[in-house]
């Protein structure tokens, strides 16, 4: 395949008439009135509610329809008329609805009030507020801290992830894991190493003045689809955007906005990729390392004859440290050895490397595609390297630009929720509280999920996401949930999570960021941090699914009230009903980013959190911005090069998916219908292995662990991957993933790279 878009191979384009269909059909499917639908145009706006999907940035000058189609389908999913109601659960067991699809659980409709599971019954059944807070204390109560979970998903807003930080730490624990630990803990370990900040550096405003962009494991067609207004006007201005992804994905192709009458009443759309380089799972640090090759022998060669560097030696002497140890070691590779690791040829990375050579000022996009492997935060310090050899660190129109999959995942990190004791305030928390918090390091989720398997673990309290779901190992993990003794889950919909209970179990019902929030304090709104690092303000517009379900932060106050009792300085009910008061508590505890915090959320575009990279300020060990010389060449040391046959799985979302929610089976861009049960695998593979398109295999894991990790009924689509690459749906691949394979420093599951075989083969079933 030439690295060159041929767009005439892949019939689909983002947007356009099927974006518009896809959102009908899910207005229609969650029975969402026409006056209901208009709370869209609220979505994404200065005044209005900020998307409860992807995280990506919101502009101060927004366009008519701020939404996109995943965005549309999040409002939706959340605003349905369906309900799930006492009824419910009298018609339904557990153990019946344990064989419903993930699908079917959530779209079933809005949870509508507080529930207690009956073992007697096998039902959860309704019980009232102060009941639940007061019994879940008493059990909170009976357990050492360091015994309980408390887990955050990022829809949660600022105030709400505050508040839980606090409450863990007012109980003595700093188990405090979230959605990161999942997906970008690499790069906050990674980027934190390289320029001192955990975040990327880049503002909506660097689109306007950048002259080139990678992309590195990101699909923004399905993961971040509004994004791709600002690259359509890249495009437009010339701007070339070189891609690296192993499926050809149509966000990163072509793209027809809905929004232009010309696009959709012609053919033509916008291509996106200008040069598009399928590299093989597990590549991108030989890639990336391809690409400073050419760029270091070019810049050797101007030197030896007097021309211009390639190099912006300047900014290298001045800011950076460890650049002769890496350009000795990239100068000392071999090009077969590239080659053969990223799967592309010396020609595609020398053009990739070209383009960026006359670049001025270049951003490099990537997402889990990077950080999802045991290389991962590897990864992350490779593509850092590459922006410091010409400088694009720390100027307008370039920096690394991680995209965030979920609405306040990096907020939440900002306002203290972690498990790691030197990333959090806690002298300043136990000055502002009046109490000694724990020093000691919590769990993240890989932690977790072995501490729960060992019977260390005994209660986990979810605020949203749906953890049984989406963490790895289910075979060994599963088990572990339902020997617990307390499960509170804080969530909108039914979920696995749910159904996978503790002991003791609570489901409390809480309102959707869409939804009007009313306190005793009146109208109380909430806020949130883009990927770009910029704070927003969010006023729900939508009555609430029921008058009995309440806020986050309501519900969090109840439980540290019943949990803490007089072990707390704080009036947790003033907090409950005024949420002006947690931001008064945020800025004094972070005055640098959240100083004037209630007149400032409501800034048209948000206002950005300092960050001194952005300024070449770097607040690393060194004083200066750090290459590094890598490890590994390839990302996955892992993958048993002995075995014939084995293939390296990627697990992916569809465009039908929100993480584990599941809006609908198809997967309209890569050509699915009906089935989430594929496995997407090269023609020369299948012929290998004499597979036919339909077939179904059983996959198992390859591991000496002496744990099988088998999963059936796989059904073989041939599609644009590399060979010996596969690909298959998350979360329906996770039990084939071990809790151990996970990214070095940072604990990521590896979920882009788990080594597989193919066992078994159904010819006699086929999709």
């Amino acid at each position: 395949m030439s690295d060159e878009t041929k767009r005439r191979d892949h019939p689909w384009s983002s947007g356009g008439w099927g974006s518009v269909k896809a959102v009908t059909r899910i207005l229609l499917q969650e029975k969402v009135a026409l006056k209901d639908s208009k709370i869209l145009l609220h979505q994404n706006k200065p005044d209005g509610y900020m998307c409860v999907s992807c995280s990506w940035a919101k502009p101060a000058q927004p366009h008519p329809f701020e939404f996109c189609e995943s965005g549309a389908k999040a409002t939706a999913w959340d605003t349905t008329a369906k309900r799930v109601t006492a009824d419910f659960f009298r018609v339904y067991t557990v153990r019946e609805l344990l064989a419903w699809h993930d699908h079917d659980l959530e779209e079933a409709g809005r949870l509508t009030e507080p529930l207690r599971y009956d073992a007697a019954t096998d039902r959860y059944v309704p019980v009232a507020w102060q009941d639940a807070f007061d019994e879940i204390g008493r059990e909170l109560q009976a357990l050492e801290p360091n015994q309980t979970v408390f887990y955050t998903s990022g829809r949660a807003s600022l105030e709400s992830a505050y508040m839980l930080q606090l409450f863990a730490r007012l109980y003595g624990t700093n188990n405090l894991p979230d959605s990161s630990n999942m997906c970008h803990e690499s790069t906050s370990v990674g980027l934190k190493a390289a320029i001192g900040v955990g975040v990327g550096t880049i503002t909506l405003d660097d689109f306007e003045k950048t002259d080139l962009m990678f992309f590195f494991g990101q699909n923004v067609g399905t993961n971040s689809p509004r994004m791709l207004h600002p690259l359509q006007d890249a495009r437009k201005r010339g701007v070339p955007i070189i891609t690296f992804n192993p499926l050809r994905e149509p966000g990163l192709i072509g793209f027809r906005n809905p929004q232009s009458p010309v696009q959709m009443l012609t053919p033509g759309d916008t291509q996106i990729s200008t040069q598009y380089h399928q590299l093989k799972t597990g590549g991108d640090t030989a890639a990336i390392l391809g690409i400073c090759k050419a760029v270091i022998a070019a810049d050797d060669a101007a030197f030896a004859d007097g021309a211009p560097r390639v190099i912006d030696v300047a900014f290298v002497e001045e800011h950076t440290t460890g650049y002769d140890e890496f350009a000795r070691f990239v100068r000392e590779l071999d090009w077969a050895d590239i080659e053969q690791v990223s799967g592309l040829k010396r020609e595609a990375l020398e053009a990739a490397a070209a383009e960026y050579a006359r670049a001025h000022a270049v951003i490099a996009h990537y997402g889990m595609g990077m950080t999802q492997h045991r290389m991962g935060v590897q990864n992350v310090r490779m593509l850092c390297n590459l922006l410091l050899l010409r400088g694009n660190i720390g100027k307008p129109g370039a920096g690394p630009s991680p995209v965030r999959g979920h609405s306040n995942v990096q907020g939440q990190r900002t306002v203290g929720i972690t498990e790691k004791p030197e990333l959090a305030p806690l002298d300043k928390l136990a000055g502002q509280f009046s109490f000694e918090p724990p020093r000691d390091k919590g769990m993240n989720i890989v932690e977790a999920c072995e501490a729960m398997i060992k019977g260390v673990v005994k209660a986990v309290v979810n605020l949203g996401g749906n953890l049984v779901r989406s963490v790895p190992d289910r075979g060994q993990t599963e088990p572990a949930w339902s020997r617990l003794r307390l499960t509170v889950n804080i969530a909108t919909k039914l979920n696995r999570s749910h159904l996978v209970h503790g002991q003791v179990s609570y489901i409390l019902p809480c309102l959707s960021r869409i939804e009007i929030d009313r306190q005793a304090g009146g109208v109380q709104a909430v806020s949130m941090e883009d990927s770009t690092g910029c704070m927003h303000g969010s006023r729900g517009v939508a009555e609430p699914a029921s008058p009995h379900i309440r806020s986050e932060p309501f519900i969090l106050a109840g439980l540290a009230k019943a949990a803490l009792k007089d072990h707390s300085t704080i009036d947790w009910d003033a907090w409950r009903d005024d949420y002006s008061r947690v931001r008064q508590a945020i800025a004094q505890t972070y005055p640098e980013i959240f100083h004037d915090f209630d007149a400032r959320m409501w800034t048209p575009g948000g206002f950005p959190r300092p960050l001194p990279a952005r300024e070449r300020k770097w607040q690393t060990k060194s004083g200066k911005a750090e290459f590094l010389v890598p490890d590994e060449l390839g990302e996955d040391p892992d993958m048993p090069e002995r075995e014939p046959g084995a293939l390296r799985l990627m697990t992916l979302r569809s465009d039908s998916q929100f993480n584990t929610t599941i809006y609908n089976h198809d997967d309209r861009f890569r050509g699915i219908k009906g089935t989430r049960m594929v496995l997407l695998l090269n023609r020369a593979d299948m012929a290998m292995r004499g597979l036919h398109q339909g077939d179904r295999v059983t996959l198992e894991t390859i591991s000496d662990d002496g744990i099988e990790r088998r999963v059936a009924g796989f059904a073989v689509v041939p599609y644009d991957i590399p060979p010996g690459c596969a690909a298959g749906y998350y979360p329906e691949c996770n039990p084939l993933l071990p809790l151990w394979h996970y990214a070095k420093e940072s604990k990521v599951p590896g979920a882009k790279s788990i080594p597989v075989r193919v066992v078994a083969v159904d010819r006699m079933n086929p999709l």
